[in-house]
């Protein structure tokens, strides 16, 4: 128990950091991404911090295997150079003992990514999704910034003076937007109102910017003629309630509807979530030979082709789903052949650095 708590503790405490590190590197990557559209006005400040939330388990079940993967090859590179793992071996710890005792902590790491692609991951995606949706067809001007020239999409500008304190209504509103005549020529209308407030059509569905007090302005550059339009009301339509998106996507779907889908869209997207957490016990094999250094190799030695080894282990599951997805690879064949083949190949290393003996 004394090996297996202290050989336990090392893996995790640098798969801990390890991972901490990539969280915040790929966190802070999508940070500035929602950040950029919130400072553009497209999604209001408010909802970052529930967007970076939902998006964590997304995150956690792709850092996960990558950062036991590492945590392994450095801690135990560490304990080789130090000789330790060749005093445990020299007092009766067989090299199947130290894989059996890697194992059981992998195993727990491959459960908490299962959790995630499972189950939380398609949560959340499916929330982050929703969000954004409402955000886009809600009653108030929250992702609008005062005193700012911003797109509301279908090719308008609109630039608001100052809104209300519960950001409802628009106060000093200026909308520019490009039109076609009767005779297909594009024109460009500008419509000028003192306030300004949006509003839902109960039979259609249909959102409508109602503006009160202003004119409505049909200008070409070039032209010397121009039409002016006074108006107490006036009303915009932003959108049809049928241009909502939607959610069908394989993505958001549960893990027990895609079982019940049967599509190769549903089955590819089941057999990834799948081998996520397969991959965790298959890379703990292929780590622990890779984790084999001497002093004068360093800790480091084999990070960089371990590195590739993963990367190249991910990138053949993406391709088997894409490859599933669109029917070129038959689900029964699916990404099974992938695993088996790092397996094998984990197996070979494991077996073959046991018959080298410790150095």
């Amino acid at each position: 128990m004394l090996i297996f708590r202290y050989l336990t503790r090392e893996i995790l405490v640098t798969m801990a950091a390890v991972a901490g590190v990539l969280l915040l590197v790929i966190m802070g990557s999508r940070f500035i991404r929602y950040f950029s559209n919130a400072a553009e006005g497209d999604i209001p400040a408010s909802i970052l911090g529930t967007l970076m939330l939902y998006h964590l388990p997304g995150f956690l079940e792709l850092i996960l295997p990558l950062a036991f993967f590492l945590g392994i090859l450095l801690a135990y590179g560490q304990l080789y150079l130090n000789s330790e793992i060749t005093v445990l071996i020299a007092c009766g710890t067989s090299p199947n003992r130290l894989l059996q005792v890697t194992m059981l902590p992998a195993v727990l790491v491959a459960i908490l990514v299962a959790l995630c692609s499972l189950w939380l991951t398609p949560a959340g995606a499916l929330h982050n999704e929703v969000l954004l949706e409402e955000q886009q067809s809600r009653l108030d001007f929250s992702a609008l910034a005062p005193g700012r020239f911003q797109d509301i999409g279908s090719g308008r500008t609109a630039y608001t003076e100052g809104l209300n304190d519960d950001q409802s209504r628009m106060q000093g509103v200026f909308i520019s937007e490009r039109q076609r005549r009767d005779d297909g020529t594009p024109q460009t209308v500008v419509t000028r109102a003192t306030s300004g407030y949006q509003t839902v059509d109960e039979e259609t569905g249909s959102r409508f910017l109602v503006l009160a007090d202003g004119e409505r302005y049909s200008v070409d550059p070039g032209r010397a003629v121009a039409e002016r339009l006074e108006f107490d009301t006036y009303a915009v339509r932003l959108s049809r309630a049928a241009e909502s998106s939607e959610l069908d996507d394989p993505e958001y779907a549960s893990t027990p509807a895609l079982l019940e889908s049967g599509t190769p869209e549903a089955l590819a997207q089941l057999q990834w979530r799948i081998s996520l957490p397969l991959m965790v016990p298959i890379l703990t094999l292929l780590a622990l030979p890779l984790s084999r250094v001497n002093p004068r190799q360093g800790r480091f030695a084999k990070l960089l082709p371990a590195i590739f080894l993963h990367i190249s282990y991910l990138s053949l599951l993406l391709a088997g789903l894409d490859a599933i997805g669109s029917g070129a690879l038959p689900a029964t064949v699916g990404m099974w052949p992938i695993h088996l083949g790092y397996l094998l190949l984990g197996l070979w290393m494991t077996r073959r650095a046991q018959l080298g003996g410790v150095r």
